[in-house]
């Protein structure tokens, strides 16, 4: 099975075959436009927007160069049409969990990550606890001021533990959903138990083997694109395979991550 082929029965064919959307120097009228979507798309969790809903002001700035991408992205997380979709609409966990979907492109990992969030809420209030994700250093290393944030949990990365790929998959329901349509956290379970439900293949509902759980004595075949993520010389990078027994499959992710790897594809051999 190809890597296209797995992220067609998964659902997530689109975050395969799309490249991160960045702001070029001297952009053009069009390809600033083109971001202005992205940022819409990402940071409101594909819902729908009326007209009278954008924000003009706020565009304008974009359009006219007076803001980059990170002060962009900035600005609508901190609006009141973000806070009135995902705020007051949710209980605390679960905005938190969409702040981590939304601003760093995936899911928290442990309930020390919820926790931190909490505290920052609770003591120093909502505008807070926005810039604590567009501040931190792994939205820097990973978006700059130039790249709207993406959905990284659907490939490894190097210090990205390899549980965000299954835990990604309850915070997702296909390109077209909406994150408004989904009620409550999804992960509270999950995280306080620090375990990972199984993933599941859209059109069948059938649990992806050696995602979650596998099967002793089976082996995967992991496909990987090798090379340093963020490079400033855009170089062909080599796609390796290995065929890996279920009983090293952690270890040879976790080495794959620290290697500065990237798994594209994870199947049954």
């Amino acid at each position: 099975m190809t890597s296209l082929t797995a992220a067609q029965r998964l659902g997530y064919e689109p975050y395969v075959t799309t490249s991160p959307v960045e702001l070029r120097p001297n952009a053009s009228a069009g390809e600033r436009e083109a971001v202005l979507r992205a940022a819409y798309r990402q940071i409101m969790g594909n819902d729908y927007l009326m007209e009278s809903e954008r924000l003009i002001s706020i565009e304008s700035l974009f359009r006219n160069g007076v803001i980059n991408v990170k002060d962009l992205v900035r600005a609508l997380a901190l609006s009141d049409l973000y806070r009135n979709k995902f705020f007051h609409s949710n209980p605390q966990n679960r905005f938190i969990e969409l702040n981590y979907k939304h601003l760093l492109g995936r899911t928290p990992y442990d309930q020390s990550e919820i926790a931190y969030h909490t505290d920052i809420y609770n003591g120093e209030g909502y505008e807070a606890e926005i810039n604590s994700y567009i501040d931190s250093p792994e939205y820097t290393e990973n978006f700059g001021d130039s790249i709207v944030p993406y959905y990284r949990g659907f490939a490894t990365q190097r210090g990205q533990k390899t549980v965000g790929f299954s835990r990604m998959f309850q915070m997702y329901r296909g390109y077209a959903s909406s994150d408004r349509n989904l009620k409550g956290a999804r992960l509270v379970r999950e995280v306080a138990q620090n375990s990972a439900s199984p993933v599941y293949i859209a059109e069948t509902s059938e649990a992806l083997a050696g995602i979650s759980g596998g099967e002793r004595g089976k082996f995967y075949r992991v496909r990987v694109i090798q090379g340093a993520k963020n490079q400033s010389t855009r170089v062909r990078r080599s796609v390796s395979e290995y065929l890996v027994p279920y009983e090293q499959l952690s270890s040879r992710l976790q080495q794959i991550n620290r290697q500065g790897g990237q798994v594209i594809s994870l199947v049954s051999a």
